[in-house]
């Protein structure tokens, strides 16, 4: 009787093993990667994140399915990139212009007022043959971090619990969490205010606290995020305009056929060019939710804002060394020719 059984069990488990290895391949080699992110859950980059794995399953007929970690889960968007470089991580949603301690050439966008409309901004951020996307592509790339795309963040505006900022005057003292990027600190710095660089993920307590009194992401951010919260005060200063990154590790891109390569890279700009059509037009609702929750939104006079967009081109001169001469002529030219169009 045991023999029976065991003869039996035996030749179940061996038609079990058949079956297996007749399996569909798409079942056998899928490739489970993580998708990790400092946004809010739900928000307009976490559901960038979402279509993008939902597509890329889709179109990969599931080889490739991707987890999405939002909310800074596994960590800062520095730690994301230095997971990313090492190979720990597969993928990323990256703000190129937080990450200046990995490369200092990665904040060349925020040079201040680089532009002051959407027109300007695709004519000069969205351009792939432009000094910005090559410059930042090929800054990740030294670090063994592939770009696959670009999505919108937005432009910059300044929060603070202290008084209203109408001029440059009115930053004086104040003190400002911001990215690691050279070129928003040197801008804050110009006009009094004291800058202090903070990770993202540790912003918000530090607001509630007092460690420092305000910060300069812009409505979607400072809204999905709750830092309008501990604040009273937004102004729509447009110092900076700022674009985020799809980014996969070398690691990851070297063991992809090319066939998913494509499907990932077309994916990417896909879905970043559906966002930033999406987050420009959901814009004025943030703003209109921030002033319901009790902000007050400023918007500089035209002489104010000349007065601190002089104070910008200060930076430009001031990181010239750092950029290097010919990316600044470059860019000066890239901006000239957008003001004038």
């Amino acid at each position: 009787m045991r023999l029976r059984f065991t003869k039996q069990k035996m030749a179940t488990t061996l038609a079990t093993c058949a079956l297996l290895l007749l399996a569909p391949t798409s079942f056998a080699e899928q490739l489970k990667l993580r998708m990790a992110h400092y946004a809010a859950t739900n928000s307009p980059v976490d559901k960038a994140g979402q279509e993008f794995a939902r597509l890329v399953k889709e179109r990969t007929q599931g080889r490739i399915a991707i987890t999405l970690f939002p909310d800074s889960q596994l960590g800062s968007v520095e730690a994301n990139a230095r997971d990313l470089s090492r190979g720990a991580l597969d993928l990323s949603l990256l703000t190129p212009g937080s990450l200046s301690g990995l490369d200092p050439l990665l904040d060349i966008h925020y040079l201040p007022f680089i532009a002051t409309t959407n027109e300007q901004v695709d004519a000069i951020f969205y351009n792939p043959n432009g000094t910005l996307q090559k410059t930042v592509i090929e800054a990740l790339a030294r670090h063994r971090i592939h770009t696959l795309g670009f999505y919108e963040l937005e432009f910059r505006a300044v929060t603070n619990s202290k008084r209203p900022v109408e001029k440059p005057e009115d930053l004086n003292g104040l003190k400002l969490r911001v990215p690691g990027s050279a070129a928003i600190k040197g801008f804050f710095e110009a006009t009094g205010a004291q800058p202090v660089i903070m990770p993202f993920p540790e912003l918000f307590t530090a607001l509630q606290q007092g460690t420092v009194d305000g910060q300069d992401n812009g409505a979607s951010l400072t809204y999905e995020s709750r830092l309008f919260e501990p604040q009273k005060y937004m102004t729509l200063l447009n110092h900076v305009y700022a674009f985020g990154t799809f980014n996969a590790s070398d690691k990851l891109w070297s063991k992809l056929s090319e066939e998913d390569k494509k499907i990932m890279t077309q994916t990417a700009q896909e879905v970043g060019k559906r966002q930033i059509e999406k987050n420009r037009a959901r814009n004025d609702e943030f703003l209109i939710k921030l002033q319901e929750a009790g902000i007050k939104v400023t918007r500089p006079s035209a002489q104010a804002y000349a007065d601190f967009a002089k104070i910008g081109q200060t930076v430009w001169d001031k990181l010239t060394p750092v950029y290097g001469a010919d990316r600044i002529k470059a860019l000066r030219d890239e901006v000239s020719r957008a003001q004038a169009d």
